[in-house]
């Protein structure tokens, strides 16, 4: 009976050892998933059975964080996440800060529509930018450090081409604003496009190298991970904010991304 006894709880034992907590996180290819991926096996080690789940667009993530759908996700910054809480009345919070995609101005690929910088830019030139609150706001707010435009100065983050000045367009600059993920796709149908950082990577862009103007190391839009209110304390969450702040994945970062198209701000 004593054996009996000491068989069953050492396969409880051996039960709770191989025990694994299962977390779902949604997030855009590059550089995100690959980071997640990255740490796959750090978390199985601690118990977490870390699932990637990509996306495409920047919406379907929030909704399928906020439905239960998953348990978090990892692809944008914070003024994105809290406009869109604003706008759809989410309950996201930001579980931690990982790192900064700095936005770019790429010229066209199309040999006619091509510049080589921003003094190069005629009148009437087309420039395509995201049409997301605070991804149009982030752009125009570049093209305005160049000189470029003037926006009113009650705009702040969430500007839009109405936020314009009356005469803040002298090279009467049109925009075309569409979904910030076929900025990389139209590049080669307008002159210039402001392309957000994971979507340039994804489209083989890379800031350093081919953007004609590009943020400043100083920018406030920290990508980070997303989880619905009062889940940003769970002991798996807090595992997952760990393993992306690690050493390790700051060494990934340094050597995949040498020239700053992606910097750790942890």
């Amino acid at each position: 009976m004593k054996r009996f006894i000491a068989t069953a709880a050492s396969i409880l034992v051996a039960a709770s050892l191989f025990a694994q907590t299962k977390l779902v996180v949604g997030a855009t290819p590059n550089p995100h998933a690959e980071m997640l991926n990255l740490i796959k096996d750090d978390l199985k080690s601690q118990g977490i059975d870390l699932e990637v789940k990509e996306f495409s667009d920047y919406v379907i993530p929030n909704e399928a964080v906020e439905s239960g759908e998953i348990d978090a996700n990892f692809f944008q910054h914070i003024p994105y996440l809290e406009s869109f809480n604003t706008e759809r009345k989410f309950h996201l919070v930001n579980a931690g800060g990982i790192h900064v995609e700095p936005f770019a101005l790429y010229s066209s690929t199309n040999a006619k529509k091509k510049i080589s910088s921003v003094k190069d830019l005629k009148k009437g030139a087309v420039i395509a930018i995201p049409n997301d609150p605070t991804n149009e706001g982030r752009a125009l707010l570049l093209l305005q450090s160049a000189g470029i435009i003037t926006l009113k100065k009650s705009a702040g983050l969430t500007a839009t081409v109405q936020d314009i000045e009356k005469n803040g367009n002298p090279l009467k600059l049109k925009f075309r604003e569409v979904e910030a993920a076929t900025l990389p796709l139209i590049l080669k149908d307008v002159n210039a496009a402001v392309i957000n950082g994971n979507y340039a990577l994804q489209a083989g862009l890379s800031a350093a190298k081919d953007g004609i103007l590009v943020e400043g190391s100083s920018s406030p839009y920290v990508n980070v991970v997303a989880v619905k209110a009062g889940r940003e304390n769970d002991e798996a969450i807090k595992a997952l904010i760990a393993a992306l702040q690690s050493e390790k994945i700051r060494e990934w970062i340094k050597a995949t991304y040498p020239n700053g198209d992606v910097v750790a701000v942890f």
